[in-house]
């Protein structure tokens, strides 16, 4: 292993945490030996251009530095690769980190704990969600919340989490239920009126929303819950049961489980770990054993 690790730094994570968590990150790697290298790009596509130059290069290890859009960049370019990835949690929402049991705003913890990983060989091998070309760790949604995230991104004001209440508000003022066709491991089909349909590697999304709460990340499966046709009382009161992963247990809520998941739904965009990969149809496929992991 290369003793020169990179520091993949989202600067503007979590209000400008990111810079001053890239800091007592690089301490901790130079303290047990690295030399540390970073990484920060222009934008997205300029920082992944330059994260993958990089591991081209030749590099013992990836540290993110920021939220989930971060992680997912350095999915992009280490997904398949023995190039192992450590997390330095400090963004809004940091699903990746909680699902993996790992340090959420604590950089100079983070910093450490990836550090010591590297030394003493702690690397944990899991499974990552994969749709065409495009890598995910968490959660890919469809439904109720993608149109919430559509409505969100095409809103200027409010900056912030705040607009993404506000698309909330107006969703449910216009909202029904999605006919959606969904095809497991190629084979059995369920045609349902849903709210909503998440593809969970892992069992959060959003911040800490437990959609498919019961998710292993490296059981070589994905988790499918569909939360069936709900009036809006329901999902108002079905939704913050989320938080606790207890809507499961809900009459409306279905899980399954599979290798492959094919969505079909008129007028639906995917989002991946909080991106958007395109409307659907989509069929994502549980790649097992595809990150390696410090831990």
């Amino acid at each position: 292993m290369s003793s020169e690790i990179t520091l993949f730094v989202n600067p503007t994570a979590g209000r400008g945490r990111g810079a001053h968590a890239a800091q007592p990150a690089a301490s901790a790697l130079r303290a047990a030996g690295f030399s540390v290298r970073t990484v920060v790009g222009t934008d997205a596509p300029d920082g992944l251009a330059r994260l993958r130059a990089a591991v081209r290069a030749g590099t013992g290890a990836v540290i993110a530095v920021g939220g989930d859009g971060m992680v997912s960049l350095a999915l992009q370019a280490l997904a398949g690769t023995d190039v192992p990835l450590g997390v330095v949690a400090v963004g809004t929402g940091n699903d990746f980190a909680r699902t993996l049991g790992l340090p959420v705003r604590q950089p100079e913890r983070a910093g450490r704990l990836a550090a010591a990983a590297l030394k003493e060989g702690r690397i944990r091998e899991i499974d990552l969600g994969r749709v065409a070309d495009t890598w995910y760790g968490t959660v890919l949604c469809s439904g109720f919340d993608s149109k919430v995230n559509d409505r969100g991104n095409r809103m200027r004001l409010p900056a912030g989490r705040f607009k993404y209440d506000l698309a909330m508000i107006a969703e449910l003022a216009a909202f029904r239920p999605f006919p959606y066709r969904i095809t497991l491991d190629g084979g059995r089909v369920v045609e349902t009126e849903a709210t909503l349909v998440a593809v969970g590697n892992g069992a959060s999304y959003g911040g800490g929303m437990r959609i498919c709460a019961d998710a292993v990340p490296d059981d070589g499966l994905l988790d499918v819950t569909v939360v069936g046709d709900c009036s809006r009382t329901t999902l108002l009161t079905v939704f913050p049961r989320v938080y606790r992963g207890t809507h499961l247990g809900h009459p409306k809520v279905s899980v399954h489980r599979a290798r492959t998941v094919t969505l079909e739904a008129a007028g639906l965009t995917a989002y991946a770990d909080g991106e958007p990969v395109g409307p659907l149809p989509v069929t994502a496929e549980c790649v097992p054993g595809a990150l390696r992991l410090l831990t």
